[in-house]
């Protein structure tokens, strides 16, 4: 009896300890899925957006691009077509980044090594390009040297011309000063800060050594910089191979780039086919430029020794050094001041041309231009007139601000606690930046030209393509900016505040909040400015009944008339002041260190 007695006991006692070990087993498992459901929450809505609004549009023009019928359809002269196009579209990228560089490399050297009056200016005067619409930066050289910008008038009211002596607008030069404009902060910002922060001692022991200035340069500094120079190359490289407002308002058809090819082909030849296939071509070279990028930009961080930027700082003191000085400053004040100088003035004059013997013109002020921005003045239906397009300009980057900081939110936070998963998925966060923005567009043409849901109208006539749109291009750099903002709030401070008994709603609020508001309001602003610019995508997408800005400084660019030409400064001033504001905001309220580009 006894030995049954124990049998039984041990018997029960193997079953509670096996109950127990399968209890203890579930619940690992239970807190296994509850983890694994909390680091893909995060995602869900940023994967089903890109999902449906990227990837799908974007797989859409490869399927289209690569169809045998579609390829069986290109002739010879297609193939030779295209070749062109992309022989020129590299070309122009090419003369372009050089020079860039040209510019760029002394300007860097000058903000990384003296101190002078009016730096910090300087500094955001170059930066305040790289975020202007295309329309601002091609009304602005229109402004300064096209057919009624102010160089040409003042030489023909000095020698008393009936044309236009310098013919800038539809040529090469445009292209490539414009691009020299827009990226040159680029090579500033990039090679500059490696060049702040290298050691000056080493340069100092190389003097010791013997070696001259030159000497110098090519031995110590310029191997330390070259992957610094290498991600800026690539960098401006990619922004002029994409590069698509600039082409097309200031060189014209004669110059047509990949990007303003896919325009030409979809929306004025309807050739959606070759349109594809150029828009393949593109993403691949686009593809390779970005993989190149990721590669090189690792290598950026100078590791041999690096000081802080004031400790390599210095005022000019020999006559070579002021002159090098005085003379990139004053290239710069003339690149960068005189386009955006010319915009608002020009917006504001009022030329009358008087013909006799000699040409004159008259020169006065008006604000004809900007109360014509409200006026239907042949009461037309289908007229829209400028003010509406700035408030559907507004509208959409309300939506835009929105939809990004829903989506980036949950993802930024995420990626602050980087696993396995954060950074399988984090690369693909990053690909609309490799994505032009016509190629995009052409993408929601193919795609949303059809009802996804059966029995319900094609979205691609719907005005919430362009802000949608929009958010594709501005969440990535929301992203970016709210990332080290999040990283930074401390962990105690947190688990502080839950000893004292306040909910995680209260935590976010009292403890999170105060530290991410600053980061937050910039990344708003940041999206805000890119969706208000953006010209490439809604170039393509946008309702004629719901213009953006952009589009109708465009539209007004295109025809003729002193009145048209007035508005369309007028416009663009107005975008020019509202996205210079926005960059003073996002220079004032973003964190600091948080990087360049």
């Amino acid at each position: 009896m006894d030995q049954g007695v124990d049998g039984d006991g041990v018997a029960v006692s193997q079953r509670v300890g096996e109950s127990e070990s399968q209890r203890v087993d579930e619940s690992a498992s239970q807190r296994s899925a509850e983890s694994l459901i909390r680091r893909i929450a995060p995602w869900l809505g940023v994967s089903i957006f890109l999902g449906l609004f990227f990837f799908y549009p974007l797989a859409r023009i490869l399927w289209l691009g690569l169809n045998p019928a579609s390829l069986s359809g290109l002739g010879i002269s297609s193939l030779r077509f295209t070749f062109d196009v992309l022989l020129f579209t590299f070309y122009q990228a090419f003369l372009s980044t050089l020079l860039t560089l040209l510019i760029g490399l002394p300007a860097a050297y000058l903000f990384a090594r003296f101190v002078f009056r009016g730096k910090s200016l300087l500094r955001l005067l170059t930066a305040i390009p790289f975020m202007l619409p295309t329309v601002v930066v091609a009304a602005g050289f229109n402004a300064l040297l096209g057919p009624r910008g102010w160089v040409n008038l003042g030489l023909m009211k000095l020698f008393g011309l009936e044309a236009a002596p310098i013919v800038f607008v539809y040529t090469l030069w445009a292209i490539l000063l414009a691009h020299v404009f827009y990226n040159t902060t680029i090579v500033i910002r990039v090679v500059g800060n490696a060049l702040a922060h290298l050691d000056p001692r080493l340069e100092q022991a190389a003097r010791l050594l013997g070696a001259d200035a030159r000497r110098t340069f090519w031995r110590v500094t310029l191997p330390l910089l070259r992957p610094s120079i290498l991600a800026a190359v690539l960098l401006v490289f990619l922004f002029d191979f994409t590069s698509f407002g600039v082409i097309l308002l200031l060189g014209g058809p004669r110059f047509a780039t990949l990007e303003v090819e896919i325009y030409m082909q979809a929306i004025q030849i309807f050739n959606l086919p070759l349109a594809a296939v150029l828009s393949f071509i593109q993403l691949l070279c686009t593809l390779a430029f970005s993989i190149l990028y990721s590669r090189i930009v690792t290598r950026v961080a100078v590791t041999t020794a690096p000081r802080s930027a004031a400790s390599n700082l210095r005022r000019a003191r020999i006559w070579r050094e002021k002159l090098f000085v005085g003379g990139v400053v004053v290239l710069l004040l003339t690149l960068f001041l005189l386009p955006m100088l010319s915009l608002p003035l020009r917006s504001i004059a009022r030329l009358e041309s008087a013909r006799g013997e000699r040409t004159s013109v008259t020169y006065g002020l008006t604000g004809d231009y900007y109360r014509e921005l409200f006026v239907n003045r042949l009461g037309s239906l289908f007229y829209v007139p400028p003010f509406k397009a700035l408030t559907n300009s507004l509208s959409y980057a309300a939506l835009t601000v929105i939809l990004s900081l829903a989506l980036g939110f949950p993802v930024a936070s995420a990626l602050t606690r980087p696993g396995r998963l954060e950074r399988f998925l984090d690369p693909f966060l990053m690909l609309p930046l490799g994505a032009s923005a016509v190629t995009l567009g052409l993408g929601f043409i193919i795609t949303f030209n059809r009802p996804l849901i059966a029995g319900h109208g094609s979205l691609i006539t719907s005005p919430l393509l362009v802000p949608l749109a929009h958010t594709i291009i501005a969440l990535p750099f929301v992203i970016r900016s709210l990332q080290p903002a999040l990283a930074s709030i401390p962990v105690r401070l947190r688990q502080a505040a839950a000893t004292l008994g306040a909910s995680p709603l209260r935590i976010w609020f009292m403890v999170d909040w105060p530290i991410v508001s600053r980061a937050t309001l910039a990344a708003a602003i940041f999206a805000f400015t890119v969706s208000l610019g953006e010209f490439g995508a809604t170039s393509l997408v946008s309702r004629p009944e719901y213009p953006t800005l952009p589009i109708a400084i465009y539209r007004f660019l295109s025809q003729p008339g002193g009145l048209n030409y007035g508005q369309a400064m007028a416009m663009a001033t107005i975008l020019m002041g509202v996205t210079g504001l926005g960059i003073l905001l996002i220079e004032r309220f973003r964190l600091p260190g948080a990087g360049e580009f």
